[in-house]
């Protein structure tokens, strides 16, 4: 039978609910057991794909086109497996699948409620994996005593009773503020946080504690008796150098085996401490690098997480710390924001704002002969800089910008023409590219064909391709032979251009090609600058 491990936060938010799940299920990984994560986040929206990044931070694409909470970057970095549309949940999606039970008929008349018909529907989303798996562990969105997230901690309490207390476990993770004048840790928000769980009928089995002050044994003694948790389940959670160090901190704490005996979990290997020194000789590396990343989320940086991570990955595999400094291309001047930089990023986007400043920094980065890779909006942004600055089309834009432009050279394709519903239109998840031998591309990636991750409306139109590749901006990469997937430059060190998500498909010990291929360009042209 599947066991279930519940992840709850209290006190605040953003105490790290999804990188504590994730840590934890690496470790029952490196212990050779099967685990998967699931996200339940309590908002009434169906995803996050029409959310502003302000509001939750970048919307993660899975490969079978789900848009979900960026948690999931996390589980799939940490845990090295493709989430699918499964693994992410919201309130929203509960009740409008509910909803059409109802008027479909299927509850046979019955009054609709909370209880049963949306928590049953809640356990049916935690178990989606039970016979799948070893351990699926469930990360609940939000804070205890939020009013939207009572429905999942009643289908967590619910699910316990149903499943077994050996099979069902809950890990909250709270935090103990440490109080500068009077210099002390105050463990009463966390007090107050696990009796509102208790109240709720649900009995944590371990605490995860966000400090940071190491807790003594006093300390820890104190939230075991009042907490009801034995003081080594009580687990410090101080923040670290890097994410990718919270499984090793766990390690250290046994939480691992406190959780194998709570389960009655059956490991096949034992943890090699040896797998952590990857991530800390990352720590000091030997060379630096410097990468301007051109957006319109300059401010708020968990817009771009998967970016960040990425650049992070190659950067660890080239031995090298990578400095990445974010340009507003909708304030900054752009052409002197971006000297000094080693090498020049633009992410994905949507909207008119900010994109004239990123037409420019393609111009800076292909004048220049700055190593340079265009993601999504980036690529959009690649080919109406070439279009203008090289093929004279000075009208071309694109037609979410302009509507009436004379030169649509980029443009929705006829299958988006007439969407009306904005939610889960767009071309997302998983879809192929063949790649032109001998280009840049083909050498990144190594192969002829390649899968990758899309999330967008606006194509590159291919009435302009062959004025694009008169003036030297190669097509490398084809969907079908229908949709130009690559761009990229041959009279450059390195200038590719994508119209898909290479950043979530980036991992600590298998960086992305792409991103590899920029860091090390990188470093070559700061080298040959000294």
């Amino acid at each position: 039978m599947s066991k279930f491990i519940i992840i709850t936060g209290g006190v605040v938010s953003s105490l790290g609910k999804g990188i504590s799940g994730a840590s934890i299920g690496k470790l029952l990984q490196l212990n050779g057991l099967k685990v998967n994560m699931i996200k339940c986040d309590p908002y009434i929206n169906v995803d996050p794909g029409t959310m502003s990044p302000y509001q939750h931070g970048e919307v993660f694409v899975t490969v079978d086109g789900a848009e979900a909470d960026l948690d999931l970057g996390h589980y799939e970095r940490f845990l090295d497996v493709n989430m699918r549309r499964a693994n992410t949940n919201t309130a929203g999606s509960i009740y409008q699948t509910v909803i059409d039970k109802e008027r479909r008929g299927e509850y046979l008349g019955a009054t609709v409620q909370v209880i049963p018909h949306i928590t049953n529907e809640i356990k049916k989303r935690f178990t989606a994996f039970e016979h799948e798996t070893d351990v699926s562990i469930i990360e609940i969105g939000g804070t205890v005593g939020d009013i939207e997230s009572l429905p999942f901690l009643e289908a967590a309490r619910q699910l316990r009773l149903e499943k077994g207390p050996q099979n069902v476990i809950c890990i909250h993770v709270t935090l103990i503020p440490y109080i500068a004048v009077a210099q002390e840790l105050k463990t009463k928000p966390t007090q107050h946080s696990v009796n509102k769980l208790r109240e709720l009928g649900i009995e944590p089995s371990m605490l995860i504690c966000r400090t940071e002050k190491p807790l003594n044994d006093h300390v820890k003694e104190k939230i075991s008796l009042f907490c009801s948790v034995p003081a080594k389940a009580v687990i410090e959670c101080m923040d670290a150098k890097s994410i990718y160090h919270v499984p090793e901190m766990f390690y250290k704490q046994d939480v691992d085996k406190q959780i194998i005996s709570l389960l009655g979990l059956k490991p096949t290997q034992e943890v090699d401490p040896k797998q952590f020194e990857f991530f800390d000789k990352a720590m000091n590396p030997s060379k630096t690098v410097k990468i301007a990343v051109a957006g319109k989320y300059a401010e708020f940086q968990e817009a771009y997480k998967s970016i960040h991570e990425a650049l992070r990955h190659a950067g660890m595999n080239n031995d090298a710390k990578v400095e990445v400094v974010y340009i507003n291309t909708e304030k900054d001047d752009v052409n002197q924001a971006l000297k000094g930089a080693d090498g020049i990023l633009i992410p994905g986007g949507f909207g008119n704002r900010g994109v004239e400043g990123k037409i420019n920094t393609v111009r800076f980065a292909r004048e220049n002969k700055v190593p340079f890779l265009g993601i999504c909006l980036g690529m959009q942004c690649t080919v109406l800089e070439a279009a203008r600055n090289l093929c004279g089309l000075h009208d071309a834009n694109s037609t979410e910008f302009d509507p009436t432009t004379k030169d649509p050279v980029v443009d929705l394709t006829p299958q988006q023409k007439n969407v009306v519903y904005k939610g889960g239109t767009m071309r997302l998840g998983n879809y192929t590219a063949d790649l032109k031998p001998g280009s840049l591309a083909h050498r990144l990636y190594g192969k002829d064909r390649i899968e990758e991750r899309h999330r967008h409306r606006y194509e590159l139109n291919p009435k302009y391709v062959k004025q694009l590749q008169d003036v030297g901006l190669v097509v490398s990469g084809w969907h079908e032979e229908v949709l130009p997937e690559i761009v990229e430059r041959t009279d450059h060190p390195y200038f590719i251009a994508v119209q898909f998500h290479p950043e979530f498909g980036s991992r600590p010990m298998r960086p992305h090609p792409l991103f590899d291929g920029l860091i090390k360009a990188s470093l070559k042209a700061k080298e040959e600058k000294k």
